[in-house]
Parts: C-alpha cells; sequence; structure tokens
C-alpha cells in the first residue's frame, strides 16, 4: 500500500502524549508541568493544566529553527523598530518557485507558474518574460508584474506643462 506522508502531520509521539493526559493522575500531571515549566504548577485546575501541557509538548516538537529565516526575521524587526515600518519590497519581486499567478482578464483566468531560474510556464510553454506572456494574453504592451499583481502602479502623476493648479 502506498501511503502518502502529509508534511504538517503532528508526530504520533506528542499525539499519544497529549491523548493519555486525561488518564494521568493529578500528581503526573504536575510532575510533567515541572519537567515541562521548570517550576510549581500555577493553579491546581486540571483543565487549564492538560491544556498547557499539550501546548508545551506541540510548541516543543515543532520549534524547527530555520537559521536564515530567524536571521532574516530579527532583521526585519530591527529595522521596524528602528524606522517605524517596514521597508517597502524591492521593485524586482520574484515570487518562490512552484508559485502560481493567476489573473482574471476578460472573464477568462490565466495561470502562470514559477519555474527555476527566473523562467515561467504559460499554456504549456516556457517564457523568459512576465512582461511578454501579459502581451499575449492582452495584445497590448503591459508591465508582467503590474499584470500580474507582483508590483503596484505607481500613482504619483506628472503635472502636463504649461498647466498650473
Amino acid at each position: 500500500m502506498n501511503q502518502k506522508t502529509h508534511p504538517f502531520v503532528t508526530p504520533p509521539s506528542v499525539v499519544a502524549q497529549i491523548t493519555q493526559l486525561p488518564s494521568l493522575d493529578m500528581a503526573a500531571i504536575k510532575a510533567l508541568w515541572k519537567r515541562l515549566y521548570g517550576g510549581d504548577t500555577p493553579t491546581h485546575n486540571r483543565q487549564f493544566l492538560e491544556r498547557r501541557i499539550a501546548h508545551k509538548l506541540q510548541m516543543i516538537e515543532f520549534r524547527k529553527v530555520d537559521r536564515n529565516m530567524l536571521e532574516s526575521n530579527q532583521r526585519r524587526i530591527a529595522t521596524l523598530i528602528e524606522r517605524g515600518k517596514m521597508q517597502t519590497p524591492t521593485k524586482h519581486y520574484i515570487p518562490p518557485v512552484g508559485t502560481v499567478l493567476t489573473r482574471l482578464y476578460q472573464d477568462v483566468e490565466h495561470r502562470v507558474t514559477i519555474e527555476a531560474e527566473g523562467t515561467y510556464e504559460y499554456q504549456g510553454r516556457r517564457y523568459d518574460n512576465l512582461s511578454v506572456i501579459a502581451r499575449e494574453i492582452t495584445g497590448t504592451r503591459w508591465s508582467g508584474p503590474l499584470f500580474f499583481g507582483l508590483r503596484k502602479q505607481e500613482t504619483t502623476k506628472k503635472p502636463k506643462k504649461g498647466v498650473r493648479k
């Protein structure tokens, strides 16, 4: 039997530990709390203790540290604190490989898949540029990132020459 593994399935050891909590006596619950939290229980409310223990068991199991993501988040937090707002994303944002861009144009849904090395797949063909795909869809020149919503249209309009406000 070919069994697919879902990447977000809770490991059986954690599930087993959590399902055993209601059957443990209060002394075992307190001992488990002490082992997990390093101190005495803050209350004698069993339901409260079981829920917090279950949460802590899951946190321990699923706390997988991605060093790059951690450093990136720390830089973003430092920037946010320093400037009071987030930095605007770079002009040339490219979504991760496998992302599917969807655009409804003239009641037709168009789907573009981001592929490796900066290529895009649209209707079974590969393209090096989103703008070429946007032109194929619309029949006119378009900015591909703008057409697919990866970039916002600049709203600052330059005043026309000779026109006074």
